[in-house]
């Protein structure tokens, strides 16, 4: 029984397939075969509307959506924001630079032009008083934080240590800082031609003879260290070495994760205008997580468990990026729950700084990273080599000094 049922279903379904392809050969042949005279042609069948998207249709929470609505227009970068106060707080900063640095520190304002060449950067420049001779100085291009910021007074007492250990440094307030007034402000490009005015402070930099142009290092915490990032993440740059501290590392994840607070301020600039959803090559190219494969030069990167601007669930695809990727170039390491300083909780955790003494606030964390960041850069840039003086060997040393 069992065999010949198995024997009789292929013949049934062998035969049923014929009499299928025939009915199907003549149903195309009275297709194809014109009406006889006299006969009506069927008409064809109206076809269906597209079915409506039931999402349409389901009531709108104006509340819900006021909340969730993002403008892309260029006038809403900044509302509400006090232009004159911005710049009175950036001047009062400004005065106190001269007395700070007296009998320490050539404090200098500069200005130089972008690579762009549509801007003017401001920058401050803060040297050893006692100048070596050609390309003699190693140099830092220190990158401030911020959608919108500028170079904040609190770092001062880091500058300081990096002057001291015989580096020139130069802290650039690339375009969309704060405290130069409204276009200045408004001509923000994050990710963009920001990159492009930071990097432009070498050409300045090449400009004072005791720098030595292959000695060039760029460094930035938050914002700073995404600046950092991306110009280190380029096929080519002028710098040897980098550090990014809690850097901004994934626009993509990040604008999600944040919200429409976040979106907004990323929407309207004029160079940008959309989400990703709407700009997918353009984030895609913003977000130096996606082009960690170009790193080229030894790179130090430092993050905080209890972060709570850039998230440790953002900063974390950088680190392990870096150590899958560029473990022969990417020094990496995480903190973990570090003492945490100010509304940002541990984002702040290497800059706890009193704002009027400008005293550290010092703890085990911040001692740790500045310690490692420091021993990073020496090992990369010898700050404390004198390069406009020869090098002299034992065997050219006087003869007493041999001893």
């Amino acid at each position: 029984m069992i065999r010949t049922h198995r024997a009789f279903v292929p013949i049934f379904v062998f035969a049923a397939g014929l009499a299928l392809s025939a009915l199907s050969v003549d149903a195309r042949q009275a297709a194809e075969t014109p009406p006889a005279r006299g006969q009506q042609q069927a008409q064809p069948q109206t076809p269906r509307p597209a079915r409506q998207n039931p999402r349409l249709e389901v009531p709108m929470d104006p509340d819900r959506a006021r909340q969730l609505y993002v403008s892309k227009d260029p006038r809403d970068q900044s509302l509400g924001t006090n232009y004159k106060a911005d710049i009175d707080a950036r001047e009062r900063d400004a005065a106190r630079y001269p007395e700070l640095c007296k009998g320490i520190i050539d404090f200098t304002v500069v200005k130089y032009r972008s690579n762009v060449g549509d801007l003017e950067i401001p920058a401050y420049v803060f040297q050893p008083l006692q100048k070596r001779g050609p390309k003699g100085h190693a140099a830092l291009v220190w990158v401030h934080g911020g959608v919108h910021g500028n170079w904040g007074i609190t770092m001062f007492p880091f500058v300081k240590e990096g002057v001291a250990r015989g580096y020139v440094v130069i802290t650039p307030d690339y375009r969309g800082s704060t405290g130069y007034g409204e276009s200045y402000h408004q001509a923000i490009d994050y990710g963009g031609n920001e990159v492009e005015d930071v990097i432009s402070a070498v050409d300045f930099l090449k400009t004072l003879p005791h720098v030595d142009p292959a000695r060039i290092g760029i460094m930035g915490w938050s914002h700073g260290g995404y600046i950092t990032l991306l110009s280190v993440f380029r096929e080519k740059h002028p710098f040897a070495a980098g550090a990014a501290i809690v850097p901004v590392t994934n626009l993509v994840f990040r604008l999600s994760f944040k919200g429409p607070g976040y979106q907004w301020d990323m929407s309207t600039q004029k160079t940008i205008q959309g989400l990703p959803f709407e700009k997918n090559d353009l984030y895609i190219q913003r977000s130096p997580l996606y082009h960690v494969d170009k790193l080229k030069v030894p790179l130090l990167v430092h993050v905080a468990t209890n972060d709570l601007d850039v998230n440790y669930v953002e900063d974390q695809q950088i680190v392990d990026a870096l150590r899958s990727r560029k473990p022969d170039l990417a020094e990496t390491r995480t903190y973990v729950d570090p003492p945490r300083w100010g509304a940002s909780g541990g984002h702040a955790f290497s800059r706890r700084v009193d704002p009027t003494t400008l005293q550290r606030v010092e703890s085990p964390d911040q001692i740790d990273s500045w310690n490692r960041t420091w021993t990073f850069f020496e090992w990369v840039l010898r700050p404390y080599e004198d390069r406009s003086k020869p090098v002299v060997y034992v065997d050219q040393a006087p003869r007493g000094a041999r001893q």
